[in-house]
């Protein structure tokens, strides 16, 4: 079918163009539709669900904007923007600058309302084809409805109020209107139940295989139960919650990683840092943490078998190679030209005792000169100096390094996203005893991770909904969208300037209580011309 991306506002394009003294100007000549194309057969509907994968991963690996992937981070309280940012990220510390023509906030508002357009399209075509039976109609209409609920939770978490469309757009529409939270959240909730009943229970029944011939990671009912949980958390039912992430947990689908495996496993490392090996992070490859990971293929060997130019490498990577006597080196995460460093609270007051997540394995603290042009100075340690430490040996999370050698250069990422695991359920199921006050169970969630991590044990005491997030960065800095988990625990701002208000080099300036949402883009409320979409308020 033909792939269509419908943005709010943009069926103004129609009504632009450049200017011409010739009546034939008004000649109409359409290029393209609104209209969604029918979906008529199986591999019709098998084309459109993977390119809601596609789109999403596009999203992820998004380099029209190279540091986007900063957006998310910058300006919270785990991470800084450094000498070398790219510019999109400048807001979102610098919150003065961010505004309703914010770049950042216009990429993300597009690009996930065309994810609800494109699920749209395959759920409204599931009511007129006669193609697939009852079992592959719920399959697929479960597989979209997750897309759909996903995008919406993302919206609603950064916008609040968003407008809430059903349908697939099929012409101008210029009278979009924002919709209460309630009513959002009701349809979020809708479509995750839906798809909890109708997905597969993880692989089951699944033998579809990616661009290389090998199994793929699609929509199982556990990624519904996760992000149903989040989204139960967000509106306050905290039991409900609760009930999800257990549902997880019991299901004994899921392990966490306690011990070496993979293709790393002879080697130095522990068992933690090995989820984050290139080649470890799928199921298939021994990872039982794992509840989604967004796959991706090395282009150098498979054409066409990743999307864009994913740069969280080169984001969260030091800058490591323009310091003379360092090379770039599989074991040093390749190259990475660090748009962000760690905030000084991660890096220096996070941690605890023997903590595995702060090892050598997983944040990379020292460097030692490796380049066989400066024999001189091979082995020895790279001296802290100056505003090297800030950008070119910064401390750094070895999450996202990978070393292509097809590649040196290192402009795209080939590493696999996981976006959902084991290790977040136990954070989730945690935040929702607190916010109930069972605060024992709640310690005992933590103290899961905590054993695996060799961490001291907690109590009772210990716990409220700070723990529970400085726990979440210790598990998942770098991983999750810490701007989302603040935005949507409502803490942004505090945590931010208690814990990350001492930058010299770039400093958050501006944050108010305004910024715990976004802006919603100034061009799609001017050219919404009959109706008004109302603007976030303080913007």
């Amino acid at each position: 079918m033909k792939k269509l991306t419908i943005i709010l506002g943009a069926a103004s394009a129609l009504l632009l163009g450049a200017s011409s003294c010739k009546k034939s100007f008004l000649d109409e000549k359409p290029y393209s539709s609104y209209a969604s194309s029918t979906v008529a057969d199986s591999l019709g509907f098998e084309a459109s669900l993977v390119g809601l994968y596609q789109y999403h991963s596009g999203t992820l690996a998004w380099s029209g904007d190279q540091g986007f992937p900063s957006v998310w981070q910058v300006g919270t309280d785990v991470a800084n923007a450094t000498a070398n940012q790219q510019g999109v990220e400048v807001p979102y510390y610098n919150y003065q600058q961010l505004t309703s023509t914010d770049r950042g906030s216009s990429i993300i508002w597009s690009r996930y309302y065309a994810l609800v357009n494109n699920a749209n399209i395959i759920i409204e075509n599931l009511g007129s084809t006669s193609s697939l039976g009852p079992v592959g109609k719920r399959l697929v209409d479960a597989e979209a409805r997750f897309f759909r609920a996903y995008a919406y939770n993302t919206l609603a978490t950064l916008y609040g109020r968003v407008p809430l469309i059903l349908k697939t757009v099929t012409g101008v529409k210029l009278d979009f209107t924002r919709n209460s939270l309630d009513e959002v959240n009701n349809q979020i909730v809708s479509d995750l139940t839906t798809a909890i009943a109708g997905l597969p229970d993880l692989n089951a029944g699944n033998s579809r295989v990616n661009t290389a011939n090998k199994p793929v990671s699609r929509a199982n009912k556990y990624m519904a139960m996760q992000l149903l949980a989040e989204v139960y958390l967000r509106m306050g039912k905290n039991d409900l919650a609760e009930q999800q992430a257990q549902n997880v947990i019991n299901s004994g689908k899921f392990s966490l990683i306690r011990s070496r495996y993979g293709v790393r496993a002879g080697s130095a490392g522990d068992y933690y840092s090995d989820m984050f090996v290139y080649g470890n992070q799928r199921r298939a490859q021994g990872n039982s943490e794992a509840i989604w990971v967004l796959e991706q293929e090395n282009p150098n060997l498979v054409p066409g078998g990743n999307t864009d130019a994913a740069q969280q490498r080169r984001v969260f990577g030091a800058a490591y190679y323009q310091i003379p006597g360092m090379a770039l080196a599989d074991s040093l995460g390749g190259r990475g030209i660090a748009r962000l460093r760690l905030s000084n609270w991660v890096l220096y007051g996070l941690y605890r005792g023997n903590d595995i997540r702060n090892s050598q394995y997983s944040i990379k603290r020292r460097y030692y000169y490796n380049d066989p042009a400066y024999p001189a100075l091979i082995g020895k340690q790279v001296p802290f100096t100056g505003a090297d430490t800030l950008f070119r040996i910064c401390p750094s999370t070895t999450k996202w390094g990978a070393f292509d050698p097809n590649d040196t250069f290192g402009y795209a990422m080939i590493k696999d996203f996981i976006l959902m695991r084991l290790g977040e359920t136990y954070l989730l199921l945690a935040e929702a005893q607190v916010k109930q006050g069972k605060l024992a169970d709640a310690a005992n969630s933590i103290n899961v991770l905590r054993t695996r991590a060799n961490a001291a044990q907690v109590s009772a005491s210990d716990m409220n909904l700070n723990f529970v997030l400085d726990e979440r960065a210790r598990e998942l800095v770098a991983e999750e969208n810490r701007r989302m988990t603040l935005m949507r625990t409502g803490t942004l701002v505090e945590r931010a300037l208690r814990l990350n208000s001492n930058d010299a080099q770039k400093p958050i300036t501006g944050l108010t209580a305004t910024n715990l949402l976004l802006p919603i883009p100034l061009n799609d409320i001017q050219i919404n011309k009959d109706a008004k979409l109302e603007q976030n308020p303080g913007y």
